[in-house]
């Protein structure tokens, strides 16, 4: 598990205290560098692909002029949406809160995160480990239920990053088209399987009920065999 960490002005590069969490960190440093710290769980992921990437993703890109402009140039420069609501499942609490989180920050946003109420010691940790790492004007994290989730969509953000079930999903792109805010909606499936005729049934079946019990039941996964 990898979380991307803003330096306050307290800090020495590899040496900021994560208290008793076992895991292994990066910093987004005050001067837009990366640098990796501490030992830790899991693999690099989000973190490491976005430390050998970023600079090309925020390059400004030439592209084709149309004709009616054959005078001018053209180009795409990357830019912050702002300030950015991320709100996560159950399923995935920690991966499904932290890649969104490390895509935004990376790209110069602030952000505010919603775990899911359903996974609530997992939320309760991911409060603490971003409280420690973040001051609350770079990254604020709220818990609790459908109460707060609706106050959280009557405010006006610059993007929503919402991954969760279709009805809710719904509520959120109503809302965010109040303020015309662009969102990224990972919904809900029924983890759809097709069997051809000359699959092997044995090897197929086997396959089907691995994928729909690992993890409890809770991927989304699809299968053509």
């Amino acid at each position: 598990m990898y979380v991307a960490c803003i330096k306050d002005n307290d800090c020495k590069c590899g040496s900021y205290c994560f208290g008793s969490y076992r895991i292994k960190w990066a910093f987004v440093c005050a001067d837009g560098g990366f640098e990796q710290i501490g030992n830790g769980l899991a693999k690099t992921g989000e973190i490491r692909w976005m430390k050998q990437h970023l600079g090309r993703l925020c390059r400004q890109k030439h592209v084709r002029t149309p004709l009616a402009q054959f005078a001018a140039k053209s180009y795409q420069s990357p830019s912050p949406y702002g300030n950015v609501l991320i709100m996560s499942p159950w399923n995935y609490p920690v991966l499904l809160t932290l890649e969104p989180l490390v895509d935004a920050i990376a790209a110069g946003n602030t952000a505010v995160v919603k775990p899911s109420a359903y996974a609530p010691a997992s939320a309760n940790v991911l409060k603490d480990l971003l409280e420690e790492c973040f001051p609350p004007e770079y990254v604020a994290v709220v818990l609790g239920g459908r109460e707060e989730n609706q106050a959280l969509l009557q405010e006006k953000f610059d993007k929503i990053f919402f991954t969760g079930s279709v009805a809710v999903g719904k509520q959120v792109m109503e809302s965010a088209a109040r303020h015309l805010t662009p969102v990224t909606l990972e919904l809900g499936g029924k983890s759809p399987c097709i069997v051809e005729k000359s699959s092997k049934i044995r090897l197929a079946a086997r396959r089907i009920v691995f994928g729909k019990f690992i993890n409890c039941g809770s991927n989304l996964l699809c299968w053509i065999t």
